[in-house]
């Protein structure tokens, strides 16, 4: 049945019974992917740059949604789902602007033969282009379609009214028509660029909170993900890894694996497999393959890696405005600190999995990727097919959090060639070793800041140098002498651009560099209240006049019930602010902390956030609680272990993620903004959580944590200085 269900041809047999889909293989970029710019997808009709999305995205409203003879629509986007609700919001979408029943809209997500060109599926731009593209799309939909109702009606345009997918005239209830009868198999050509979208006003269900689209398949246990796609005679991969990063390998003895009943042994150029219908069979085989690898040079470990960063990254460049010697000149007080984070996986409960088969000379992968273009982009690079010769389909995806953004490719691609290899469907699966092995990490960080406050509690200056993370530093308070500099960064896997600062292959993870940075301001802004004597709400206040932070730090204050008080108080209450892709967010929190054992126990937690027009109220809330879960995991547990390129840590047991008993109260605040545009909430809320425990911990202990994450014994150690 999988197979049949995904047989491109059965889907140009629906299109042919509704609303025409444009095929297109001009490329349809979107600005730089991982893994490479693809062409291609369903397309549009090319009426020029801009479109619904703009940067090439596709200029048709066919490729985005079609509309059965049933009545039924399906909706199309590249991008997938990870569990963000991105189907349920983008159906809404459709819905509304289409002037359809929420419970007619299908969605089709992540195929690369179906779905329009989509960079990938981070960064909430489900929400701030897709959704937009998406409605905007639909808006035109509904108006070629009224169009055509007033021709059949013999009715003004402006008479019809549309409910649930019935047109009809408004003056005269016997002329009405549906959606699905003015389809009746045809191609539609015709466009209607620029309509306008609905006035907010007017939503029906954007802005509620409809029943999830997945949530029967996956209450029920019927969601697939990519190894949920089991092929007749099918094989399961194992593959020969090498024991540390940069390792080479010099011999290798199959002859053992090659023994073993049912076993394939493929060895082709630098792949070394065992491939049998049982993983498990598969895996005790490879443990019999003799391997020798070349050594690879010693490196740093976590000891000494804020060193070697440091020194990588040599002397910064600083700019912005002001003068920093007049700021220290007028400065009462001076803080000088430096701020560490280690590297952290992403650690999904789905690890990197792909199931490829060829048929027919075209090869189909079902990956667990947040870019499935970027990945189709690789194996046709890597098998030297053309693009259209490659089909990569992303169904459910079990966790990602930008690990799988652009670190995925590579196991779909061994999939793919191990299927063209062996002329049988193959699996590759990786165990959490591997996961751990050949992530791309949250980028370690070291993060220097000078500052200086004034007598009367004003910030004088502010001079920055962040190495690692990336220069996103999303200065909001009022400083009339800043300088800031940045060495590395997340993008292009090693920190992108200028001095290559990380030892470690490095990535997206959820909210990229911004979540760090904020440790970094949010924990200095703290160290000033404190020296000042300020209430730590009061000094952000007393130094900032940007008004969407100011109206979500007093949202915060008042469903927190916050207390001026000066810090340590002894209350263990915390607070920081954060801005990511132009959403504002302020946390607070109130923690215990056990000060014989070191232990942390966060007890409350409250997030406003601002994110502009809200989609889904249900579903932001949602993010925003996953987020502050997430976020508790860098904050007190999550560091890579490693020693040179070999990674200490592996597995699950070697690495503590937040657990359920760990889930403080949370309490989320969606505060109504001027902002119109929709932002999205799927990083906002992560982004202040390391200041927000650091800040909190020094509250209730007088310890100030400059060291993320704050683990028992850097508290212990922390209270002991204190």
């Amino acid at each position: 049945m999988a197979k049949r269900d995904l047989k491109r041809r059965d889907f140009i047999g629906l299109a042919g019974a509704g609303l025409t889909v444009f095929f297109n293989t001009r490329a349809l970029a979107q600005g730089p992917a991982p893994g490479g710019q693809p062409p291609g997808g369903r397309g549009g009709s090319g009426r020029g740059a801009g479109g619904f999305g703009g940067m090439g995205a596709p200029t048709d409203f066919n490729a985005f949604l079609r509309i059965g003879a049933d009545g039924r629509v399906t909706g199309f986007a590249g991008k997938v789902e990870l569990g963000q609700g991105l189907i349920t919001q983008l159906a809404a979408v459709i819905a509304d602007e289409l002037d359809v029943a929420y419970d007619s809209v299908d969605m089709v997500t992540g195929d690369t033969d179906l779905c329009p060109f989509d960079m990938g599926t981070f960064g909430s731009m489900g929400s701030s282009q897709l959704a937009p593209s998406v409605r905007r799309a639909a808006a035109e939909a509904r108006a070629v379609l009224l169009q055509m109702a007033s021709e059949r009606l013999n009715s003004p345009v402006a008479r019809l009214r549309v409910k649930a997918g019935v047109v009809t005239d408004s003056a005269d209830a016997a002329k009405t028509i549906a959606y699905a009868r003015l389809v009746e198999g045809r191609k539609i050509e015709r466009t209607m660029p620029n309509t306008p979208v609905k006035d907010p006003k007017d939503f029906q269900v954007i802005g509620k909170t409809p029943p999830r689209k997945d949530a029967n398949v996956k209450i029920a246990g019927k969601a697939k993900y990519a190894g949920d796609f089991i092929l007749p005679g099918m094989l399961h991969a194992k593959l020969l890894r090498p024991p540390a990063k940069g390792a080479a390998l010099k011999s290798v003895d199959t002859s053992a694996a090659e023994k073993v009943p049912g076993v394939r042994v493929v060895k082709d150029g630098d792949i070394v497999a065992v491939l049998h219908e049982r993983p498990d069979v598969a895996a005790e085989a490879l443990a019999k393959v003799k391997a020798e690898f070349d050594k690879p040079a010693a490196g740093p470990d976590n000891a000494s890696l804020a060193d070697y960063m440091i020194k990588a990254a040599g002397a910064p460049n600083k700019s912005g405005p002001g003068d920093i010697a007049a700021g220290e000149r007028l400065s009462a007080s001076v803080f000088d600190q430096t701020w560490l984070e280690s590297y952290v996986a992403h650690a999904p409960i789905e690890t990197h999995t792909a199931t490829a088969q060829v048929e027919d000379g075209k090869v189909t992968v079902w990956a667990s990727t947040q870019a499935p273009f970027s990945v189709r982009t690789t194996i046709s690079g890597g098998l030297q097919l053309p693009a259209e010769k490659v089909r990569v389909i992303s169904t459910y995806v079990g966790g990602g959090f930008g690990g799988k953004a652009d670190s995925g490719a590579g196991y779909a691609l061994e999939a793919a060639r191990l299927a063209t290899l062996t002329g049988t469907p193959v699996q590759v699966m990786c165990s959490r070793e591997e996961e751990f092995f050949f992530d791309t990490y949250k980028p370690a960080a070291v993060m220097k800041i000078r500052s200086g406050v004034t007598s009367a509690g004003k910030i004088a200056f502010w001079d920055a140098y962040i190495i690692g993370p990336g220069g996103e530093q999303s200065f909001f308070y009022d400083v009339p002498n800043l300088k800031l500099a940045s060495a590395g960064g997340w993008m292009g896997g090693r920190g992108g651009g200028g001095p290559q600062v990380h030892p470690m292959a490095v990535g997206a993870w959820r909210g990229p560099a911004v979540h760090s940075n904020a440790f970094a301001r949010e924990s200095q802004i703290d160290v000033m209240a404190a020296k000042a004597g300020i209430d730590p709400v009061e000094f952000r206040l007393n130094n900032m006049t940007n008004p969407r932070m100011r109206r979500v730090l007093e949202a915060a204050a008042r469903q927190f019930g916050w207390k001026s008080g000066k810090a340590p108080s002894g209350r263990g209450f915390g607070v920081a602010c954060g801005i990511y892709s132009n959403g504002y967010a302020a946390n607070m929190a109130e923690v215990a902390v056990d000060k014989t054992t070191g232990e942390v126990r966060v007890k409350r937690v409250v997030t406003a956030v601002d994110v502009g027009l809200q989609l889904n109220p249900e579903g932001l809330r949602q993010q925003c609680e996953g987020c502050v879960t997430m976020g508790l995991g860098f904050c007190l547990s999550e560091a890579i272990q490693f020693r040179g390129g070999e990674i200490l840590t592996r597995n699950l047991s070697d690495y503590e993620l937040p657990r359920f008993s760990w889930v403080p109260k949370i309490d989320v605040v969606l505060v109504e903004s001027s902002e119109k545009n929709i932002i999205g909430a799927g990083e906002l809320s992560i982004t202040p959580m390391g200041g927000l425990i650091a800040n909190a911990i020094y509250d209730a202990s007088g310890a100030r944590m400059t060291q993320l994450p704050m683990t028992p014994a850097r508290i212990k150690a922390a209270l002991a200085r204190a």
